[in-house]
């Protein structure tokens, strides 16, 4: 038996779906709120969102600027590869890593700060 499910509005799906709350890991700096100064350096991301996995390579997370970590990524995937999975999450790490105001380029610069020298 086929069921026809609406596409036209997912309104009240999103709506049941959306998150309750933020996540805080212990020993992360906490999350900065948006500044209307202008967008964040990827250093100011990395260390309010990314350190508490990249700077030991939790779960297999890169560290922060070990060549031996990033080239092979690098090299197998590419650069715009490695932004989208963080971007869309891979392995461990959820989607846009563990910041929940980041933006896609806010992602890019983080990453460009972990990568900075390999």
């Amino acid at each position: 038996m086929a069921v026809s499910i609406a596409q036209e509005d997912n309104s009240a799906l999103l709506e049941r779906i959306k998150p309750v709350g933020k996540l805080q890991i212990a020993g992360a700096a906490p999350p900065q709120a948006a500044v209307a100064a202008g967008p964040r350096s990827g250093k100011d991301i990395y260390a309010g969102a990314c350190t508490a996995c990249h700077a030991i390579g939790v779960l297999g997370a890169p560290k922060t600027q070990v060549s031996a970590e990033w080239q092979p990524r690098l090299d197998e995937k590419g650069f715009d590869q490695v932004w989208k999975n963080a971007i869309d999450g891979i392995g461990a790490m959820p989607p846009m890593g563990a910041c929940g105001d980041c933006t896609d380029d806010d992602i890019k610069a983080a990453i460009e700060y972990m990568i900075e020298g390999i």
